[in-house]
């Protein structure tokens, strides 16, 4: 199971002029959370840390294609071998990048 959401959360408000009524926490795109059990995730472990606002990554960064190539392999697919031609250019879902964390694995 793989629980994420579009993106982080910052601890900072989100105040609009003129719409005092809409405030919150501001979107951050730089860091973000995510859980995952089961089907061969290590449990009990945390991977990756922000600084205290949680506003830049600060160790072991995960990235999108990192993830991906890590959850291809847990279905049993090499991510690198995983491609498709779409004109004339080989594509793949971990895009040129990702790496199989291999922490999450069990």
């Amino acid at each position: 199971m793989v629980w994420g959401a579009e993106f982080g959360r910052t601890p900072l408000g989100e105040n609009r002029a003129g719409r005092e009524a809409n405030t919150g926490r501001d979107h951050h795109p730089f860091a973000f959370t995510l859980w995952a059990a089961g089907g061969g995730i290590r449990g009990g472990q945390t991977v990756g840390e922000t600084d205290e606002l949680g506003w830049s990554i600060v160790r072991d960064p995960v990235h999108v294609n990192d993830f991906h190539a890590t959850l291809l392999q847990l279905f049993g697919m090499d991510h690198e071998r995983f491609v498709y031609r779409f004109q004339g250019r080989d594509f793949r879902l971990t895009d040129i990048g990702g790496r199989v964390v291999r922490q999450l694995v069990g």
